[in-house]
């Protein structure tokens, strides 16, 4: 099969992630948005575009393949299909974190909870920088902005981890909160998980343009919490 073809059809696996970031991003951006406004209605819209999102995910992987079996890639190709396969299933999960979150703000809303005991901004405020510079950098294939959002991981470690903190103390202070808080420590941890996830795509972006697996070096990466 000729080079040309193979190109083609790189360029159409490309585009077709491209399509399922925009949708993963978008979910990421309702669930905050439901975090910030407690709305249901926007609950809604994050669960029922999960679907689409997973069918997606399913087609892209099939269209890999495809190409590994039909084209036999090397080199440079072979690390792009690669990355694809690796970043399809990260931004899937992305979707299913999203999900997760909205989930919590349902159940918080039919608790009657009028405000969140936690302020969530900052920690919002660095995934969603994260997935998106994130897939710019897959875009542009710009490893500096591959190794910011690795960097940037430790911070929203650092956010969950005092989020974890807190909330131990407010459920000793306040046991009747309990639920609640747990509820609230749950939305910390998706928001890390994301974090996780959209660094999982800044080191495919590294392996994509240098050949290099930076997976668990402390110097580019950190280590995930287990709160």
């Amino acid at each position: 099969m000729s080079r040309h073809l193979l190109k083609a059809e790189m360029k159409e696996v490309q585009n077709k992630l491209i399509e399922l970031s925009v949708l993963a991003e978008d979910s990421l951006d309702k669930a905050l948005k439901a975090i910030k406004e407690n709305s249901l209605d926007i609950d809604d819209q994050v669960i029922s575009q999960d679907h689409t999102i997973d069918m997606m995910e399913v087609r892209l992987e099939e269209e890999c393949l495809k190409t590994l079996a039909l084209y036999q890639p090397v080199a440079t190709d072979l690390r792009f299909v690669v990355a694809v396969l690796k970043i399809n299933n990260d931004l899937e999960r992305i979707g299913d974190l999203a999900v997760n979150i909205a989930k919590r703000v349902r159940f918080l809303k039919n608790t009657h909870v009028k405000s969140l005991p936690f302020d969530f901004q900052n920690i919002t405020s660095l995934t969603k920088f994260m997935l998106r510079a994130s897939l710019d950098a897959f875009i542009r294939l710009d490893t500096k902005l591959a190794e910011e959002v690795c960097k940037t991981d430790n911070e929203v470690d650092i956010l969950h981890k005092n989020t974890y903190v807190s909330v131990i103390q407010k459920i000793q202070e306040n046991p009747h909160q309990t639920q609640v808080l747990i509820q609230c420590l749950s939305i910390s941890r998706y928001l890390e998980r994301i974090a996780d996830y959209t660094t999982n795509i800044a080191e495919d972006v590294i392996y994509l343009t240098g050949g290099k697996i930076v997976r668990h070096h402390e110097q580019v990466t950190s280590s995930s919490t287990t709160f």
